[in-house]
């Protein structure tokens, strides 16, 4: 199991998150940031900073948000597994699901 980042962190990218993960598995693509399903512990310390709710529990993503756990594995399809986002950096790209998006209301 993991933690999922959907559909509201789409061209927001707060970070609160990356401050908060104990062992670095989130990401950050061109638009969204992204968990590493093979890295995440399942930990939760994420999930609460959040602040817009984008972050869930594998099992609790909600229906309308249920294709970002595909967005999320496949964002690492050509990665592999890194070993800790800080020192990859900024990936310039975006699942498709995600790249696909028209830009996103910011407020």
């Amino acid at each position: 199991m993991t933690y999922v980042i959907s559909q509201p962190c789409v061209d927001v990218k707060d970070k609160a998150c990356v401050d908060e993960c104990p062992v670095d598995c989130i990401y950050e693509g061109k638009r969204m940031l992204y968990i590493h399903p093979d890295e995440c512990v399942d930990c939760g310390a994420c999930e609460p900073v959040c602040p817009v709710e984008a972050i869930f529990y594998e099992d609790d993503v909600p229906a309308e948000h249920k294709d970002y756990y595909d967005a999320n594995v496949t964002f690492f399809d050509d990665l592999g597994s890194p070993g800790g986002a800080a020192k990859t950096g900024a990936i310039d790209k975006d699942a498709t699901l995600v790249a696909g998006l028209p830009p996103q209301n910011q407020g």
